[in-house]
């Protein structure tokens, strides 16, 4: 997974071009960012499913109190186990940075967030198949929720098999889509406080801002997926422009 340009080096064996070291460094410190900004959108949700999986297990109250877990908490606490730990681990495969210093480390986290990733999926599936549906929401939110967690699941499997045949950006692009969907939750904390603030409380509002959530995590995955081919092209046309201007 990689929201950073891919790391290149230009020259050759011979040493004919060398890249400059600091144009690296900067390279290596672009995306610096990007894994504490993914654990602070997380943060609410793991807060919450962590508040959540304590009382399942016989812990204080911490959360209202939701009798629909009591009688089947298994797929609830798979989902909040699965879901935190893909959350964070998840975060650090997007370290441009952390790949290339740590590969071995990199392949062997990838390996279990597959895991851990079809685990939310069919979890998130299961709830929405075995729990009748919360008090204050519809088949809106019922519907999205099969195809979220489907797509996830969908996703995950895409990934892998690209990174089998060796298809990086492939491999990169789908785990890219299956987080932007696992954390939907982090999203919904927005567009649920600030939807009803603007538009007013209501089944169908509340169901619609809660898959707004998941639709814009996907277009900004979308977005940093498609924008080192956006930024080839800009060079490309600026490239030619400039070739036309000096013949």
């Amino acid at each position: 997974m990689n929201t950073s340009p891919a790391p290149t080096t230009n020259g050759s064996e011979h040493g004919t071009s060398t890249a400059p070291a600091p144009s690296r460094g900067r390279g290596s410190r672009a995306g610096w960012w990007v894994p504490p900004a993914l654990l602070a959108l997380a943060f609410i949700p793991i807060v919450g499913g962590t508040g959540r999986l304590v009382e399942v297990l016989g812990g204080p109250e911490v959360l209202p109190t939701d009798a629909r877990f009591a009688a089947s908490p298994v797929p609830l606490v798979v989902h909040i186990v699965a879901a935190v730990v893909y959350a964070v681990l998840g975060a650090f495969q997007f370290s441009a940075r952390l790949r290339r210093r740590h590969p071995g480390w990199h392949r062997r986290t990838g390996r279990l967030l597959v895991v851990l990733g079809l685990a939310v999926a069919v979890s998130g599936l299961w709830m929405t198949l075995a729990y009748p549906q919360k008090e204050g929401t519809g088949d809106i939110l019922w519907v999205t929720r099969l195809l979220v967690s489907s797509g996830m699941g969908a996703a995950v499997i895409v990934g892998l098999v690209a990174i089998r045949r060796r298809d990086i950006t492939s491999h990169r692009a789908w785990m890219t889509r299956a987080y932007a969907l696992a954390l939907g939750a982090g999203t919904q904390a927005f567009t649920v406080g600030f939807g009803e603030a603007l538009f007013g409380t209501g089944v169908v509002n509340h169901d619609l801002m809660m898959a707004s959530a998941w639709a814009i995590n996907l277009a900004v995955a979308e977005w940093v997926i498609r924008r080192p081919a956006i930024r080839r092209a800009k060079r490309a046309r600026r490239a030619r422009t400039a070739l036309a201007g000096s013949s």
